[in-house]
């Protein structure tokens, strides 16, 4: 009967996708059942060497966690992973941890909750800012790993014993949480199971996460970017009394304000990742707004170059030309060069504040990180 209505609703949903133009097949991908043996593979770390299931010979359990630096289930497990590392490293087992998803299959905004997608050089990044203490292997190009073990999200975890036939297969534990106390504890419970050559009591769990990026689900990234094109982009004149009501941020999202210039290089080559973050983060409590400093007669230029660049996000053009004003309205601390971009959190109060170029990837981290919007769910 379940599998009757399986089937049903799988039907159901390619009929939708395309009767809206939008139809990709349906690929099933089979997690490795108990009993079977470890697949073998061979793929690259962001410690520079390639491993294999050879690599792991000399230690009497085997624990691969399929895990990535998007997810913010991922995300909560990080420490808990490192904990799970150093506890056992000494009674021969070995952790290691798999990124399985497509990176070219991740969309915008599935990453509002990070600030690294799942490249391989992100990984680099985020292993060594958590100072990652187990191998951190890559399988996104082939997925071939992916394939032959099928974890359905991240993390997924997959445990084989001595000859290397899973034993265990599920969550880490049954609380994402990482603030909050688990009741049980699956994945450490079949670890000391299977040292003490005891029988794991519950071999497989559900799991909780985001799901395996497929590389079949590349073509969501073409139907965004058409959703996107699709999006109006507006310009409207703002004042002196309009940039305060701005700064004065009575919303209760945190703003990111960038003030820029046609005439700007730095300005025209940064623009194009204010847009990314807001297509990151719109969906939660964060919104960019852009105020061109363009002289007001050059407003139909500025509306093409937004235009251009799909800046469906709120955009205004200071309406007056003396930009003193400008700059003592946005910030007395501004000495006046432009780009210009400040976080101002609900309230007014400003968190963030530089002048020239940003630096994309702390700039996604200072949002990501501020108690509004967090890592986790």
């Amino acid at each position: 009967m379940k599998h009757s209505f399986a089937v049903s609703l799988l039907s159901i949903l390619f009929l939708l996708q395309s009767s809206s133009g939008y139809a990709r097949p349906q690929q099933e991908h089979k997690t490795l059942a108990i009993g079977a043996v470890a697949p073998d593979f061979k793929l690259p770390a962001i410690d520079g060497k390639t491993y294999t299931l050879a690599s792991f010979s000399n230690s009497k359990l085997l624990v691969i966690i399929f895990t990535c630096n998007h997810c913010p289930t991922a995300q909560a497990y990080e420490d808990r992973i490192i904990k799970l590392t150093a506890g056992y490293s000494g009674k021969g087992v070995a952790v290691v941890a798999i990124m399985p998803n497509d990176p070219k299959s991740i969309t915008l905004s599935e990453l509002d909750y990070t600030d690294l997608s799942d490249s391989f050089e992100e990984m680099k990044i985020r292993a060594k800012e958590k100072q990652f203490n187990f191998p951190y292997l890559y399988d996104g190009d082939t997925q071939a790993t992916a394939e032959a073990y099928g974890p359905a999200v991240t993390p997924h975890v997959f445990i084989f014993d001595e000859t290397r036939k899973l034993r265990f297969q599920g969550r880490i534990d049954d609380m994402e949480n990482p603030a909050k106390t688990p009741k049980h504890f699956d994945t450490q419970d079949a670890i000391e199971a299977l040292l003490a050559n005891r029988e794991v009591t519950t071999p497989t769990t559900k799991v909780f996460g985001c799901s395996t990026k497929w590389k079949e689900k590349s073509d969501w990234i073409i139907k965004a970017q058409q959703e996107w094109a699709k999006e109006p982009v507006h310009l409207n004149d703002i004042d002196i009394a309009g940039i305060k009501d701005l700064l004065r941020n009575d919303s209760d999202k945190l703003r990111l304000i960038n003030i820029w210039a046609t005439w700007c290089g730095p300005c025209v080559t940064e623009f194009p990742e204010f847009v990314t973050m807001n297509r990151m983060y719109r969906k939660r409590d964060f919104e960019f707004i852009s105020i061109s400093a363009d002289d007001p007669a050059k407003k139909e230029k500025v509306l093409q170059f937004l235009q251009k660049q799909q800046a469906s996000n709120a955009n205004y053009i200071f309406n007056a030309d003396d930009k003193y004003q400008l700059i003592e309205a946005v910030d007395p601390n501004w000495p006046g060069g432009l780009p210009y971009t400040i976080l101002v959190e609900p309230g007014g109060k400003i968190v963030y504040a530089r002048q020239g170029i940003i630096n994309p990837l702390q700039m996604k981290k200072k949002i990501i990180e501020h108690p509004l919007l967090g890592r986790y769910y």
